[in-house]
């Protein structure tokens, strides 16, 4: 850890969380409910999810913890602990291809879709064998849809979402505001939509961190599974473990992939 203040940003889904075959098949369990508030308080406050998830479905699997996040990739926001919240609607040409597509794979079996304002997700985690042709029609549709739409792939689907929609730009929104202004940011992630979180933390001298990374990340450091990202949480909110170990069980990624 860094021996600045830090503070940290979370990922959820396959950093904390293990990733499901369905969206809302997860469940947050009380320890780890705990040690999210023990780990803000070791950061001063300074703690936030930033996930593609939208802020609404964030605090349905949180409840009662209303825990300041970027939702969205960046989209939408909840500031400060328990604020307000703002939301992003879905526009008219992300309905129009989220509503072609689900007509066009209604039949395949394991195939979601998950419409969340103007980001509209593809998961295929639970049918690998359709992500080819999941992506070839999402490809075709992208041109159904105004510049600065982007299509990105991730480990088990893809999601259609704006060009802004960046963690990166999330992060430093934080960054901006207390309790995180002035702190050294600390980043784990799990995925491509992550990269962006990286490369901006490694600029301003914080800490990233990929969970379980398959080939070349911008990430410095890399944890094995979520159960190591639990683990290395709970070390960090030990004082003496803080001053003791700079990057707790870390290990540095292969920048090479």
């Amino acid at each position: 850890m860094p021996e600045s203040p830090f503070a940290l940003f979370l990922d959820i889904d396959g950093t904390l969380i293990e990733h499901q075959a369905h969206p809302e098949g997860i469940a947050v369990d009380d320890e780890l409910r705990d040690l999210l508030v023990s780990a803000g308080e070791a950061a001063g406050g300074a703690l936030a999810f930033v996930t593609g998830r939208s802020v609404a479905m964030v605090d349905r699997i949180f409840a009662p913890m209303a825990i300041p996040v970027a939702g969205l990739y960046g989209l939408e926001h909840r500031l400060t602990h328990g604020g307000e919240i703002e939301t992003a609607d879905e526009p008219e040409d992300v309905a129009a291809v989220a509503e072609a597509m689900q007509r066009e794979f209604a039949d395949a079996s394991g195939v979601y879709f998950e419409r969340k304002g103007p980001v509209f997700a593809v998961h295929t985690r639970a049918a690998p064998e359709a992500f080819d042709a999941v992506k070839a029609s999402a490809e075709a549709a992208l041109a159904r849809l105004p510049t600065g739409y982007r299509i990105v792939a991730g480990n088990a689907g893809l999601e259609f979402m704006p060009v802004g929609a960046l963690k990166s730009a999330a992060i430093d929104r934080f960054l901006r505001i207390e309790p995180f202004k002035g702190r050294v940011p600390v980043f784990i992630g799990d995925d491509v939509s992550d990269e962006s979180g990286f490369e901006f933390v490694n600029d301003i001298g914080g800490l990233s961190i990929r969970v379980r990374p398959r080939g070349e990340t911008e990430a410095h450091y890399a944890l094995p599974d979520v159960a190591a990202v639990r683990q290395w949480l709970a070390e960090i909110i030990v004082p003496e473990t803080i001053k003791s170990r700079r990057t707790g069980s870390l290990r540095a990624t292969d920048r090479a992939g």
